[in-house]
């Protein structure tokens, strides 16, 4: 049987291991890419899995003064379904990690959400 001092210092140890692996979660979708288009792909977004956009690209045929409501409602699609993916990526790898560690799915360690 295990002392109070013995679990005390495994439960430290344990979320110690935990918070590296999110971290190193973290630094890994900072990492991975996915991209967002609208408009048939004539605007892209790129975003990180964590939903820091990259790069913005703009077909050379929308940049006309005419077709600037299009072009602004356009990027605000491709952003949101950049932001979409991100979010699905980031889920995945999360739940990836959490099975490693042997929990559920869908728990929610507080701070990593």
């Amino acid at each position: 049987m295990q002392s109070m001092e013995e679990m005390i210092r495994a439960a430290q140890a344990a979320a110690e291991t935990i918070q590296k692996q999110m971290g190193e979660a973290d630094t890994k979708l900072e990492a991975m890419e996915v991209e967002g288009a609208a408009g048939g792909g004539l605007v892209k977004i790129t975003c990180s899995a964590k939903g820091r956009v990259i790069r913005v690209a703009i077909d050379d045929s929308l940049i006309q003064p005419s077709e600037k409501q299009m072009l602004e409602d356009l990027v605000a699609a491709a952003f949101n379904d950049a932001r979409t993916k991100a979010e699905q990526v980031a889920g995945r790898e999360m739940e990836r990690i959490q099975q490693g560690m042997g929990l559920p799915a869908g728990f929610n360690l507080p701070g990593m959400t």
